[in-house]
């Protein structure tokens, strides 16, 4: 009898201890219609860990360091964060499209453990009256709920580009949004939940002043530096064995002004090549050989070098300036 008294006890603990589990996943809301939302947010949330070190970003130290001591250190001795030194609650990470800002986000979520929600547009905002703020209101109310967590915000330009002004017309519905969003920000910076937003653009002088002023950390993402587009190259193409060496100082001298995503197709481009040849030849021969017969790719050589960087043409430096300027008016920088 003791023997069943204790295998029922142990049963109702274990279905208790799952049922808080699982209500555990989403705050006590108010109404059932905040529920819903949040259920639907829930599936912005990143579920197991990212993978990406800092290591496997090439460059960018500058913007490494900034972002480690503005997110992870705070999370990893909150100890030394408090009163004056309390953590940066907003970061924006600005610059060219393709330089590693999603992967800088990443390698926080990788490296801190947190809650991720990664946040676009489409995420927040919704064809109902209403239902946009609302749905602000309950992301932050979630984020605080599985803190310590980090909000995402992808192209963020698009959420909360500058209010009103000359000549511009803007809906009743994006106006509320954009005032529910500053407003959870700034009870953010009044409270010690560990709850980072983490925001991104290719578009920094679009975003509304009293967003950048929540924003506390302003971090360029710039081009790659010759040191680590020539880490990305030698990745991407490692010598082959036995094979001439690719010439790696050609591709850093000619890839001036290249993003990080450019650097990738350059080398795509240049992989396909020796494919290209290949294909040529099956194509013409009668018979279609079995998958375990076909031939191997053939090695990159300096004429495929050569052709791809023909092919491919740098498609983020044309506002080097214009970030460049906003950095030094509104950037955080790393002084001694």
């Amino acid at each position: 009898m003791e023997t069943i008294l204790s295998r029922t006890r142990l049963k109702w603990l274990f279905t208790s201890s799952t049922e808080n589990r699982q209500k555990s996943l989403l705050p006590a809301f108010e109404t059932a219609e905040m529920r819903a939302l949040g259920e639907s947010l829930s599936r912005d949330i990143v579920r197991g860990n990212p993978d990406v070190k800092w290591e496997s970003i090439k460059g960018l130290e500058s913007a490494k360091r900034l972002l480690k001591e503005a997110v992870v250190m705070p999370i990893k001795y909150p100890k030394y964060f408090t009163g004056l030194l309390s953590p940066w609650k907003g970061i924006l990470l600005f610059g060219p499209p393709g330089t590693g800002k999603t992967m800088l986000a990443k390698a926080v979520a990788t490296e801190c453990k947190t809650t991720f929600f990664n946040i676009s547009a489409s995420s927040v905002v919704s064809k109902w009256r209403g239902d946009s703020e609302k749905l602000i209101k309950v992301l932050f109310d979630l984020a605080r709920h599985h803190a310590p967590s980090t909000i995402f915000l992808d192209e963020i330009d698009a959420i909360i580009s500058q209010r009103g002004g000359e000549g511009r017309s803007e809906h009743e519905a994006s106006r509320r949004l954009k005032t529910e969003l500053l407003i959870q920000m700034d009870g953010l910076t009044r409270s010690d939940e560990l709850v980072f937003v983490l925001a991104a653009t290719n578009l920094p002088w679009e975003l509304d002043a009293a967003m950048l002023r929540r924003l506390e950390k302003r971090i360029l993402v710039p081009l790659p530096e010759p040191e680590a587009r020539r880490a990305m190259f030698e990745e991407l193409l490692p010598e082959q064995h036995g094979e001439k060496a690719l010439p790696y100082d050609t591709l850093v001298e000619r890839s001036e002004g290249y993003s990080g995503s450019d650097v990738r197709l350059v080398c795509k481009e240049a992989a396909m090549q020796p494919l290209r040849r290949l294909m040529t030849v099956l194509e013409s021969s009668l018979e279609q050989l079995p998958d375990n017969e076909l031939p191997k790719v053939g090695p990159i050589t300096s004429d495929d070098i050569e052709i791809a960087l023909k092919n491919t043409r740098p498609s983020a430096h044309l506002h080097a300036h214009r970030y460049e300027k906003f950095n030094t008016d509104y950037g955080s920088q790393i002084l001694g």
